[in-house]
């Protein structure tokens, strides 16, 4: 998977983690909704942790640095680029 759909695929998995938080907040007994919540925020985790190995941290705050160089500034900020996604029929940018 390259950059740009690493990146695609992170933000669709963010988004319904965050969307089944807001709807365990109200249905906390829910057992498949967190079922799913488990699965899509492990699934988002692995995506993120392969990303930052690839492409660099995606935070400051996760950012691991050598003792020489802050190395967080090195390249571009992820949300310097562009990812504004657009869905087709299918569910698929």
């Amino acid at each position: 998977m390259n950059k740009e759909n690493m990146m695609k695929k992170l933000l669709m998995l963010d988004f319904m983690v965050s969307d089944l938080h807001l709807y365990l907040n109200t249905h906390p007994t829910d057992k498949a909704a967190i079922a799913e919540y488990n699965k899509i925020n492990e699934m988002a985790a692995e995506i993120r942790e392969d990303y930052e190995k690839l492409h660099g941290p995606l935070c400051s705050y996760r950012s691991m640095s050598d003792e020489n160089h802050w190395s967080w500034l090195s390249e571009h900020c992820p949300w310097e680029c562009e990812y504004n996604i657009t869905m087709n029929e299918g569910g698929q940018s």
